[in-house]
């Protein structure tokens, strides 16, 4: 590993006393030039003292919520490569330098471990059904295979944490990165890990309902932000639908005697057919106003250099100069 690039790996943490001293020791065994940050999410146990000992530094972000820590994270940590793993040791810390050396490597802007059970307790009655039908809502609406949307086990880019607005608060702060990384075609990777059950004296914190609730509303509101026409065409589809339902019989009975028989209905039909062409060009007038969002967040990347290898860098070459990423 060049030792002229910087590495930071972020750890998450709320009450996880029983793990954390594993997960930080197996990530200083694998990135051993990284640092270690363990983010105190509110811990009342000896979560803090365990991850001191076992030689992270130690920030607190008093705020509850795994997306409050993150947000907090991307705006103190500046590195070349920065690595997030949950604190309850499920997931495979010893791959985290193979992971940070396939995002120099590609460059990618992110690199992320896809879930791959080793035992069958490591997911939780449900989570996996919920997880598929999560991801493939986030395919369909943003165009891109994804199998793995809410893994907490990702490397990125300096440009992807200093241009992603980390806006959720709690657990759908993965699904804010999926979108991101879909929406402006960030070159990415995933990478299968392995994926194990709490150790003993662990406790999940995350609430099937609640949790996957918030999910799908975030992944209702991204739509309607990112895909406006989209949104507005089902919508403007629905309300065309109810509108022909209604109006079809007023028709119906004028050809056949003459008169408007249901003159309230036929007011009614004529004013949903009316609402729903105005819910179509408010949805064409929010595209272009995403688009313009979509150039600015795409300037915003941009204003930082692609991941590399400085060691690669011929001599005379300006590390900091701009590449063009993939599409």
């Amino acid at each position: 590993m060049p030792h002229n690039r910087t590495i930071a790996a972020v750890v998450p943490c709320h009450n996880e006393e029983a793990a954390i001293g594993a997960v930080v020791r197996d990530l200083l065994a694998a990135l051993p030039d990284a640092t270690v940050y363990v983010y105190d999410n509110a811990s009342t146990d000896r979560t803090v003292e365990v991850a001191r000992a076992a030689g992270a530094v130690i920030r607190h972000e008093p705020r509850k919520g795994k997306g409050n820590v993150i947000r907090r994270a991307f705006a103190d940590v500046d590195a070349d490569a920065v690595l997030i793993i949950d604190g309850d040791d499920t997931y495979d810390a010893s791959r985290a330098g193979e992971l940070v050396d396939l995002l120099f490597e590609g460059p990618y802007d992110q690199v992320l471990g896809a879930r791959e059970e080793v035992t069958t307790e490591a997911y939780r009655p449900g989570h996996a059904i919920g997880n598929r039908m999560l991801t493939g809502a986030v395919a369909a609406l943003f165009g891109r295979e994804v199998t793995d949307m809410l893994s907490g086990y990702r490397v990125f880019s300096r440009r992807f944490v200093k241009s992603f607005p980390a806006l959720s608060a709690e657990f759908e702060t993965e699904t804010e990165m999926t979108v991101h990384a879909l929406h402006l075609r960030l070159p990415s990777i995933e990478v299968k890990t392995a994926f194990k059950d709490r150790p003993a004296g662990s406790e999940s914190k995350l609430r099937t309902y609640r949790d996957g609730w918030r999910i799908l509303r975030l992944i209702g509101s991204l739509a309607r932000r990112e895909r406006p026409a989209v949104f507005h065409a089902v919508l403007a589809g629905l309300l065309f639908l109810v509108g022909l339902v209604l109006g079809v019989p007023v028709v119906a009975d004028y050809v056949r005697t003459g008169l408007v028989e249901r003159f309230p209905t036929a007011i009614l039909a004529a004013a949903v057919m009316i609402i729903a062409a105005l819910v179509l060009m408010v949805g064409y007038v929010l595209e272009a106003t995403a688009h313009q969002r979509q150039e600015a967040a795409r300037l915003a990347y941009l204003r930082y250099p692609a991941p590399t290898n400085h060691s690669d860098v011929p001599t005379g070459t300006a590390t900091g100069a701009q590449a063009t990423p993939d599409a």
